[in-house]
């Protein structure tokens, strides 16, 4: 409710301001609940703190279908380090992936294939690359960043489960501007259009092919970087991973791991899931466009996933390495390493039940409308408007439904042209995706976190360096576009040379300003051979 003014930022922001200072995200993210019931009742507001946690679940049956891809997948993971599945990878990968640089690349190559849901990718990506990239000591951080740094662009660049999405926010924004219905474009179109205007997408995963191939980092980055290659050790000694398989399951008793007890389960997955979403988009003459933009993926993520599970059983049983009974305690102990996720996640979602009580959004969203701005400005401020609402409430998706049916009446009202409303649309979206890498209550960022076993808000830190570089030069090329006009593939371009720049030159200040070699960190370590 707008009537709390500025009050409805305090929340989140405490959250997120205690969770980066701290590293505690757990007791960061209560704590802003908290301050949102203290707001909300005047008095002590424990009462509608609780109500908010629960209505996280109770209250969302989407949340309730990722609580249980969460737990599905944590179990899968767990069969699989069982069956001894992520030694064979490791072990074939070895040979394979030998430097530091053919990890990123594998990593980011892999990010960009799935791109049809930003949660399945982190979970494939981050499982299939951890153990090989742990070999390379290659810090659990750049993983993370690696993983993340490509998931949510992809999938807002491709179709996806994110597409759908977009779609109807589009629609939403014309119908909130109150053209006559043949006035309107086909909003697929509209999408189509504002895909070169996503530049901070386009260039998110751009910046992570620079970086992996340059192999050089800077900000805390460089010191995590510097710390796996010097010490071996992929995460800080105070880190609190989101999951550690190796500390709650110990050794696999394989002798002979097979690869199929890894890949198996990960084709079925992607397969699964995949199929599964089609089929929940298909109806009496649905076109392909109708399945994919019309299909339940929340549905589809929970068949992929106990599709994964129920092959990591018929392969226990198959290898005869667990029986029925060993495969169930195993699963249960998979749900126990998505422990502190799952409790992250409910947070997170918590958080985003106060600021939509208190209307964190519609505030924010009504400063920048209210503004007064120029055709020339707007690009950049709908941009940092959407990325200060998706880093206050954790949520891009949330963010663009708060944001996209203001922004495109307001652009159409501005410049009277569908141009404008497309660029708009580029920029809700690329502001939301900035939001949420930067923020330790996104969802995303929690997955991408827990399936490399990275400690959350190290993942953050470590992140929003390259995200915060990317942003600078998006908001640099649309002011540029602003005033001038020249296209967006034009723009690109001299983006990314931009950015090959700024990797170059800050990697270079900052590895001098504290005397280190800013490519060391980077470089392939002595490591052992799957023969020796």
């Amino acid at each position: 409710m707008a009537e709390f003014g500025a009050l409805s930022l305090v929340p989140p922001l405490l959250a997120i301001v205690l969770a980066i200072a701290t590293r505690k995200a757990v007791l960061s993210l209560f704590l802003g609940i908290w301050s949102g019931g203290v707001i909300v009742t005047g008095g002590l507001g424990l009462g509608q703190t609780f109500d908010w946690i629960a209505a996280a679940i109770g209250d969302s049956v989407f949340h309730a279908q990722i609580i249980i891809f969460t737990l599905l997948l944590g179990s899968a993971v767990a069969m699989i380090w069982r069956l001894g599945g992520s030694h064979a990878v490791r072990n074939w990968a070895i040979d394979r992936i030998d430097t530091k640089r053919k990890a990123g690349v594998a990593a980011w190559l892999l990010g960009v294939v799935l791109f049809f849901d930003d949660y399945a990718n982190t979970a494939v990506v981050g499982s299939t690359m951890k153990d090989v990239s742990d070999h390379l000591k290659v810090s659990r951080e750049k993983l993370s960043y690696l993983v993340d740094s490509t998931a949510a662009p992809v999938a807002t660049l491709a179709i996806s489960s994110w597409v759908a999405f977009q779609l109807s926010m589009i629609e939403s924004g014309y119908e909130a501007t109150g053209l006559a219905a043949d006035e309107i474009p086909d909003t697929f179109e509209v999408y189509l259009q504002s895909i070169p205007y996503n530049m901070y997408a386009i260039l998110a995963i751009v910046m992570v092919g620079i970086v992996v191939i340059s192999q050089r980092d800077y900000g805390e980055m460089l010191t995590a970087e510097h710390r796996a290659a010097e010490t071996g050790k992929v995460t800080r000694d105070d880190a609190r991973p989101m999951q550690d398989v190796e500390a709650e399951l110990g050794e696999p008793n394989v002798d002979d791991p097979k690869l199929l007890s890894f890949f198996l389960p990960i084709l079925v997955l992607i397969g699964v899931t995949v199929g599964s979403a089609l089929w929940t988009g298909y109806g009496p003459g649905a076109t392909l466009y109708d399945m994919v933009t019309g299909a339940d993926y929340a549905v589809a993520l929970i068949f992929g996933s106990f599709a994964m599970v129920a092959t990591t059983y018929a392969l226990g049983y198959a290898y005869g390495l667990l029986s029925l009974g060993e495969s169930v305690d195993t699963t249960i102990d998979g749900f126990g390493i998505m422990l502190t996720a799952v409790t992250i996640l409910v947070l997170a979602w918590g958080i985003g039940n106060v600021v939509e009580a208190l209307g964190t959004g519609d505030v924010v969203a009504a400063w920048a409308e209210s503004a007064g701005l120029s055709a020339e400005l707007l690009p950049v401020v709908v941009l940092f408007t959407a990325a200060f609402i998706a880093f206050s409430t954790g949520s891009s998706w949330g963010t663009m439904g708060i944001v996209t049916p203001i922004a495109v009446p307001v652009a159409w009202n501005i410049a009277g042209t569908h141009t404008m409303v497309a660029v708009m649309v580029g920029m809700v979206f690329s502001g939301a995706i900035f939001g949420d890498h930067s923020s330790p209550i996104s969802d995303t960022t929690v997955l991408s976190s827990t399936f490399t076993g990275a400690d959350l808000i190290d993942h953050v830190r470590t992140q929003i360096y390259y995200a915060i570089t990317v942003v600078v030069v998006v908001a640099g090329l649309m002011l540029v576009w602003g005033f001038t006009r020249i296209s967006p593939f034009v723009l690109l371009p001299v983006g990314v040379l931009a950015l090959v720049g700024l990797v170059y030159g800050l990697s270079e200040f900052d590895a001098r300003r504290r005397g280190l070699d800013p490519k060391s960190a980077g470089s392939s370590p002595d490591v052992p051979t799957a023969d020796d």
